[in-house]
């Protein structure tokens, strides 16, 4: 079949909520990605932070050909030696966090941990962050800031509401005694690559512990070694009560989970549940996931690579730069205009990566990429990003 018949199919069947782009991905390298017509992009999307170990990475394809073999599903109410030693290793991280909950993506997780949260308190009240970004789903979707995502879809969940980033004072104000839960990303991704501040992190930490209120971490894009340690929180001196995992813990398999601490009460059989939470061959690639992680100690790969990175970026001499944002490998480059040129820009010189919003590229290269293809990265951006280089810009 022909790429253009492949994209005729997808063009008349698709449902219409996905932009689709001119060319056909149909292999993975670690970094690259290729087409049916052998041109190789370098992946500065990861899938969204999927991809933190690469793609088609050896270890987790003998992970999934050995576990289809012998078992593919079972709900979790059958103990299972994939789920078990998966419990056992990702609970280790966390060591305060002894309980999980396995589900399929990060939407549900954080569906979860939101349920979980009502349960345990007793109330109702649900605190986010503007810029905030949690999923697709309801409840997600009403922890969600932008209103694009939200507006056709409200009313949504009543009781939500959202306090400015790193304010310390909107906070205060809004953690009562009806609150359940206060749900933040560590480093807002999908809002900019915004770092939470220490101080505001400490601040949330104290008034939910006063209060009453659970504290849930959304580190469903951080997670797994993207910002230079396995859980970006670990970057400060602070626990949660919950958080929200799911992307890069497979290696490109669909899963998701919550890791649960022990002010988080109120479980009975029944209440809450997932058909293919669990599963034993999402498990199996979770575990070898994990393995790669700690073989390849890829939260130093990240941590050293993005220190790399950084330093180039900042040593890009453009005035149409705003502002650059990053942890690890995860990294915000704030315009002063538009995206989109840009952004078609780069991919025409066979570099894929996000935007933020309208004005900020993003990036979330895989942590197996070079050194020589994060230079080939940066030469990319300084060729687009000069003033008159890219005709089309602004």
């Amino acid at each position: 079949m022909k790429p253009s018949n492949i994209i005729e199919i997808e063009s008349k069947h698709t449902s219409g909520l996905y932009k689709k782009q001119p060319f056909v991905i149909v292999r993975g390298e670690a970094a690259l990605l290729f087409d049916m017509e052998g041109n190789s992009y370098l992946d500065c999307t990861s899938g969204h932070g999927v991809a933190n170990l690469g793609h088609a990475h050896p270890k987790i394809a003998e992970a999934l050909a050995k576990q289809s073999t012998k078992l593919i599903t079972l709900f979790e109410t059958f103990p299972n030696d994939q789920r078990a030693m998966l419990m056992s290793k990702i609970t280790s991280l966390v060591p305060d966090l002894e309980r999980v909950f396995f589900c399929n993506s990060g939407t549900e997780a954080v569906e979860a941990a939101l349920k979980f949260s009502r349960l345990s308190t007793g109330r109702s009240g649900i605190i986010a962050s503007m810029r905030g970004f949690h999923g697709r789903t309801m409840g997600a979707l009403s922890a969600t800031w932008n209103k694009h995502y939200r507006e056709a879809f409200e009313p949504l969940v009543p009781e939500y509401s959202h306090v400015p980033f790193n304010n310390i004072d909107r906070l205060d104000g809004a953690v009562t005694d009806q609150t359940a839960a206060v749900l933040l990303e560590v480093v807002q991704g999908e809002g900019g690559i915004y770092l939470a501040n220490p101080e505001y992190l400490e601040a949330a930490r104290r008034f939910c512990t006063e209060r009453g209120t659970l504290l849930i971490f959304d580190e469903i894009q951080t997670g797994f070694c993207r910002t230079g340690k396995m859980f970006a929180f670990q970057h400060y001196d602070i626990t949660p009560d919950m958080i929200c995992v799911a992307k890069s813990l497979a290696g490109g398999v669909p899963i998701g989970a919550v890791l649960i601490g022990p002010s988080v009460q109120g479980f009975s059989v029944g209440l809450h549940g997932s058909t293919f939470g669990g599963n034993p061959l999402a498990c199996a690639a979770a575990n070898a996931a994990l393995q790669v992680m700690e073989d390849e100690d890829l939260a130093r790969q990240a941590e050293e690579k993005g220190e790399y990175l950084m330093d180039k970026l900042n040593e890009l001499n453009t005035p149409i730069i705003r502002e650059i944002r990053g942890l690890g490998l995860m990294i915000g480059i704030e315009l002063k205009q538009k995206v989109a040129p840009f952004m078609k820009a780069l991919q025409d010189r066979r570099i894929l990566a996000l935007n933020a919003g309208l004005s900020i590229i993003r990036l979330l290269p895989p942590l197996v990429i070079t050194y020589e293809q994060i230079d080939m990265l940066v030469d990319a951006l300084s060729d687009v990003l000069v003033p008159g280089q890219h005709e089309n810009a602004g």
